[in-house]
């Protein structure tokens, strides 16, 4: 059966082995973010609708489980706002009845909590994992590049009545950007943002990859560590990269070796690889992040293109 809707399991930093699931088409997005490493939104909407039938999604999440070890986690991620799809709390509740044993995670940019309808769809799930960026507008302007509509501090009043009504555990995001969301002021507006919405975790993370322009860079790890030490907030992390485990051994081996035999005729981006192979897009991105990891392979920016290329080890790398 050829998947469309459901990918991995990959390894996750945050949820071990994940089995994603993706409710939106490729770059169906209510935020335009600058770091995005599934590149720029393509279909940037508001709009709350079906976009992928519920019914093939179900389909294809019956058969992989039916044949396959029960994931860590099943995960509404993907290339867009999990949460644009009408049907994310229908098919929430059928998977939470239908696999009561696998945790259910939901990564969403954390823009639409201020509905109280998609606040209580999500009751059911095991963790929400929301990105939050800044705690000024102007900033959230520059980051995240919303929708005009869109208010940071209508967002922030939505996570704080998640936080208020929901059960599960909440791990919030911060994704830094330095030069944009580094300063005093804004780390300051950011900690007071984070300590009214009182997550159970909160996540400091930075750009891995190219995103989608090519003029920002990753913060350090000392330039995390600063951050981390400023706002001394109970339950703060720095989120490292996790290695692929043991269960993902032989599988992992099968896709690293397809994937640089790929690259190793021509070097390509991770729209390309993504065709070529065959494999989710966000499949892609985790695999080369892996790879990046190991030396095996470089990012080299051609315009506003990223290609991915195989790196020969030289004598100075012994």
């Amino acid at each position: 059966m050829t998947y469309r809707h459901i990918f991995g399991p990959v390894p996750s930093r945050r949820l071990g082995v994940s089995l994603g699931i993706d409710l939106v088409p490729l770059k169906t997005c209510n935020l335009n973010c600058i770091y995005c490493e599934c590149g720029r939104t393509t279909r940037q909407t508001a709009d709350r609708r079906e976009y992928v039938s519920l019914a093939e999604v179900r389909a294809e999440l019956i058969h992989y489980l039916a044949g396959n070890p029960a994931p860590d986690y099943l995960t509404f991620s993907g290339s867009g706002e999990p949460l644009l799809h009408s049907g994310a709390g229908e098919l929430l509740s059928w998977i939470k009845n239908s696999y009561p044993g696998i945790p259910l995670a939901i990564l969403t940019n954390g823009t639409l909590f201020s509905n109280p309808e998609v606040r209580a769809l999500v009751q059911r799930a095991d963790v929400v994992l929301p990105s939050l960026d800044a705690a000024t507008q102007e900033v959230f302007k520059k980051i995240d590049r919303p929708l005009p509509a869109l208010q940071i501090e209508t967002i922030i009043e939505g996570l704080v009545s998640l936080r208020r009504e929901y059960p599960g555990k909440i791990w919030t995001e911060v994704f830094i950007v330095p030069g944009l969301n580094d300063s005093e002021t804004e780390l300051a507006a950011l900690k007071r943002a984070i300590l009214r919405i009182a997550p159970d975790w909160v996540q400091l993370n930075t750009l891995d990859r190219p995103g989608a322009i090519a003029d920002i860079r990753a913060a350090t790890r000392s330039e995390l560590e600063r951050i981390a030490d400023i706002w001394q907030l109970p339950g703060i992390d720095i989120v490292a990269r996790t290695p692929a485990g043991a269960k993902l051994d032989s599988a992992r081996s099968e896709r690293e070796s397809a994937l640089l035999e790929t690259i190793a005729r021509r070097p390509c981006t991770l729209e390309d690889l993504s065709v070529i192979l065959g494999w989710h897009i966000n499949e892609v991105n985790k695999f080369l992040g892996i790879l990046e990891e190991q030396g095996k392979i470089q990012s080299r920016q051609q315009g506003e293109m990223v290609f991915y290329e195989q790196r020969y080890q030289s004598e100075n790398d012994d």
